[in-house]
């Protein structure tokens, strides 16, 4: 499953947390990294990050970085990876430099940084021992779409237009293999130890109670395949009309979309001019994506508490169970819909 959290509050820096986890193990994904957005993760779930993702490198996406590299920066037990837009591994050399690394030495870490562009990710290597002072090239591939796959969770990247590089993100789970009950019951055969030898793909025969099986016949009376979970987290676009069948397309079906809704409708204007979008345009986006739910975050400081629920009643007319993440609108009708 992708068990996503919000981080940060209404009117303040945001990010995505996601933990993938399909039973067997867990991938621990970071999507953008604000001021304070930190803070409701326990130090261990810091310390356990396997993949942070930034959007682009403005202040209010960047600025918590600080206090994720305090508890990781000479962590070995697991690699460090960083995943961003072109002039990422730039920007990051200089966080990594600010700080007096009088006992350099001393560190064993690697970090690698993945500037992602329309087709390759070229990846730059730093080293805890030189004081992070090097940007080694660390290779470059191409890639149509998909950046970064584990056993858990596939991403992929969109470009999003923000006066610069910026990118949105897709993860979808591998599709899984569910066992039928219906088609078990009618088989006859009791449920055992070899049903998960047979979702795992084992080959050959089975003995189920001492009789054999062949699996290939097996999978196809009782196995079956379900579409894994998905989400979007899109982030400081501006989404005119252009864009909107565009990222439409990208998004289609996705099973809940995570997006910005920074301006109220009436001011479109303004959502052009700073490459934003209004709450309207958003709820517009989730219908045409046809996405199976809609939270929206990233909200302009520029509207009190007043005007929340405003906000989200105008996404609502667009795309019905569009909300505000859990506890926004604590005491609302709309916060508990």
């Amino acid at each position: 499953m992708l068990n996503a959290q919000v981080l940060g509050h209404p009117a303040q820096d945001n990010a995505l947390w996601v933990k993938a986890d399909h039973g067997q193990g867990q991938s621990r994904l970071l999507l953008d990294c604000g001021s304070g957005t930190l803070s409701a993760l326990p130090f261990s779930e810091l310390r356990a990050v396997d993949h942070v993702l930034f959007s682009h490198l403005h202040m209010d996406h960047v600025a918590g970085f600080d206090d994720l590299f305090r508890a990781t920066f000479d962590r070995t037990d697991r690699e460090n990876h960083i995943w961003g837009p072109e002039g990422t591994a730039c920007i990051l050399s200089h966080r990594f430099q600010g700080y007096w690394w009088n006992y350099a030495s001393q560190l064993r870490a690697t970090w690698l940084v993945h500037e992602v562009s329309a087709d390759a990710v070229q990846s730059f290597r730093f080293e805890a021992n030189e004081a992070f002072a090097v940007m080694h090239p660390a290779g470059s591939r191409l890639h149509q779409g998909v950046i970064l796959e584990t056993p858990q969770v596939r991403v992929q990247a969109i470009s999003l237009q923000h006066h610069g590089p910026c990118l949105g993100f897709v993860l979808r789970e591998p599709d899984r293999v569910a066992v039928d009950p219906a088609a078990l019951a009618a088989s006859g055969l009791r449920a055992g130890p070899w049903l998960s030898q047979l979702k795992a793909g084992v080959g050959g025969d089975l003995v189920i109670d001492g009789v054999t099986y062949h699996t290939e016949a097996l999978n196809d009376a009782l196995l079956r395949c379900e579409p894994g979970d998905s989400l979007a987290y899109l982030t400081d676009f501006l989404l005119d009309e252009r864009q909107r069948l565009r990222l439409g397309r990208e998004l289609r079906s996705v099973g809940h979309l995570y997006a910005e809704a920074q301006y109220a409708p009436e001011d479109g204007d303004l959502a052009q001019r700073h490459h934003h979008t209004t709450v309207d345009q958003v709820g517009r986006l989730a219908s045409l994506a046809q996405v199976g739910e809609l939270t929206l975050l990233h909200l302009s400081r520029r509207y009190g508490p007043d005007r929340w629920p405003e906000l989200l009643d105008a996404a609502r007319k667009h795309f019905g169970p569009a909300r505000f993440p859990e506890g926004w609108l604590t005491g609302s009708e709309a916060s508990r819909s």
